[in-house]
């Protein structure tokens, strides 16, 4: 069996975690290839800044004004799938209490005997949308990274809530791994990026072996760069640009770079975010 075993949570949140909607269009990919059960939510009252993470309001079936708050919620498959059974947490970043939050979730975890912990992440950063999105993917535990030739993130500074699972993760046992997608920052208007989320869903079968049918992501995907194209052709100084960053990604030693060029790229962003939420 593989050191990630059998039931796996694959872990990712809106917000300051997802840029182009990558992670959480992922999950939500995840969630529409199998039919889910609810395991667990936290009280957003205990969590939530409602002046940064708002709730809505909508008419209900009978014409009726309803609320919705702010969530965070555990989720798992209600049939039998092929391959590890893969639990999707999923919800708005917390504002307060991130170590009370994270360990809400780990019982649970530890209760219903979880084996694996994944959490999914995309970021803004000097990468152009002409070139396969590129997946940094890391474990801080020797097992995982030897199972599946991964690499041990060195970054120092300031996290988001995903680092934070991982970080509890490891101290109860539970092995766990990282993914970052890299997202173009000259195209931080045109979300959701489907080929960012396909990148994910791809980089994650891979370490898994579990993936829902993303046919219409490839067509999405197509259709997003398509646009990108179409709107830099009438900008000059945006062409330009985007011819740089095509060079400097074709120096790296493969079409889907190297783990130090994405490390050096996450960590420059995760630096220019220090002024973030988890500053708080």
């Amino acid at each position: 069996m593989d050191v990630l075993g059998s039931r796996i949570i694959v872990a990712a949140f809106d917000g300051w975690n997802d840029a182009g909607e990558a992670a959480s269009g992922a999950i939500a990919s995840l969630q529409e290839s199998v039919e889910y059960e609810r395991v667990h939510s936290v009280d957003p009252e205990l969590y939530f800044d409602y002046q940064y993470t708002r709730p809505s309001t909508q008419m209900d079936a009978t014409g009726r004004r309803a609320l919705t708050w702010p969530a965070a919620t555990l989720w798992r498959p209600t049939v039998t799938v092929d391959g590890p059974e893969l639990w999707l947490l999923t919800g708005a970043e917390p504002a307060r209490a991130w170590q009370a939050f994270a360990n809400e979730f780990m019982d649970i975890a530890l209760r219903d005997d979880v084996t694996g912990f994944v959490t999914l992440g995309a970021m803004l950063s000097d990468v152009p949308h002409t070139r396969p999105i590129s997946v940094f993917t890391s474990s801080q535990d020797d097992r995982v990274r030897d199972a599946h030739g991964l690499e041990k993130s060195t970054y120092e500074g300031p996290v988001g809530i995903l680092s934070v699972f991982e970080h509890f993760a490891e101290q109860a046992g539970i092995p766990s791994a990282s993914m970052w997608a890299s997202v173009p920052h000259y195209v931080a208007t045109a979300s959701p990026s489907p080929k960012a989320t396909l990148a994910l869903l791809d980089r994650l079968e891979e370490l898994t072996g579990v993936g829902p049918a993303r046919e219409h992501l490839r067509t999405a995907s197509a259709a997003w760069e398509a646009s990108i194209d179409a709107a830099a052709a009438e900008d000059e100084d945006m062409t330009e640009y985007i011819h740089q960053l095509e060079r400097t990604r074709d120096t790296w030693d493969s079409p889907d770079a190297s783990g130090d060029a994405i490390a050096q790229a996450f960590e420059r962003y995760l630096r220019r975010r220090g002024d973030g939420p988890d500053k708080r």
